[in-house]
């Protein structure tokens, strides 16, 4: 099962656009570019759920657990966020009422739904990150993130790996560890559930071809660890703290 957390950059009309010139929008901070493109695509070829964001990472950050200081930020890579400035105690359990909680909804949903029919998921988190951050040039092609449970990101670094026009990272650019793991821990880890969130570099994703060749090669490696779970090749999950 596929999600995306940041797949919009939507801005609800009530929130008066938090105060940004609509050029921010097509930022990175206000979602991850192509990330949502790559969900869709990758859901097709591979015959499987998707659930993906409806509001921008700007208006409440879904891969962020409520109350974290990052889930509504005023200001993201440099960029002031007028509209989540000195947000109210009321606005912000608002926000996790009406955007988050209902996407967490869909993806335990539709996690349960698999499970129901006999079928153990394994929970893909697609994401995209930008080629340069803070002028600091970023040279991987892709980054594995895990947490605790790295068997499908073992297992899709030694993939990836054998590629060698590839930079693949483990854990880069970012950490899969808590917080930036939320959705992660969640849905995958807290019920033992396999997971693993990938990271495609922006640029990568910025015309149909990159799109489709990004699909053909994800959605080989993902077909590849659901086969290797399902034969006991990666072994039995960790400990979970959570009841399916």
């Amino acid at each position: 099962m596929l999600i995306c957390d940041h797949a919009s950059n939507r801005i609800p009309r009530r929130l008066a656009g938090l105060g940004l010139d609509p050029a921010a929008l097509s930022l990175h901070v206000a979602w991850d570019i192509g990330a949502a493109a790559l969900t869709r695509a990758l859901a097709q070829q591979l015959g499987v759920p998707a659930v993906l964001s409806g509001v921008s990472r700007l208006v409440i950050d879904c891969n962020r657990a409520p109350g974290h200081t990052t889930s509504m930020p005023a200001l993201s890579h440099g960029i002031p966020v007028p509209g989540n400035r000195d947000l109210s105690s009321q606005e912000r359990a608002r926000r996790e009422r009406a955007y988050l909680e209902p996407y967490h909804g869909c993806v335990a949903a539709a996690l349960a739904a698999v499970e129901q029919e006999g079928r153990a998921p394994l929970l893909a988190s697609i994401h995209s990150f930008t080629p340069v951050l803070s002028d600091a040039p970023r040279p991987w092609h892709v980054g594995i993130l895990s947490d605790r449970d790295r068997r499908v990101a073992e297992f899709l670094l030694a993939a990836l790996r054998q590629d060698g026009d590839l930079v693949v990272g483990d854990n880069e650019p970012y950490s899969g560890s808590h917080p930036e793991g939320y959705t992660c821990r969640r849905h995958g880890e807290e019920y033992g559930r396999p997971h693993v969130l990938i990271e495609v570099r922006q640029d990568l994703l910025s015309d149909d071809a990159g799109i489709t060749a990004w699909t053909r090669r994800l959605g080989a490696l993902l077909t590849a660890a659901r086969e290797a779970l399902d034969t006991k090749v990666l072994g039995r999950a960790t400990a979970a703290r959570g009841a399916a």
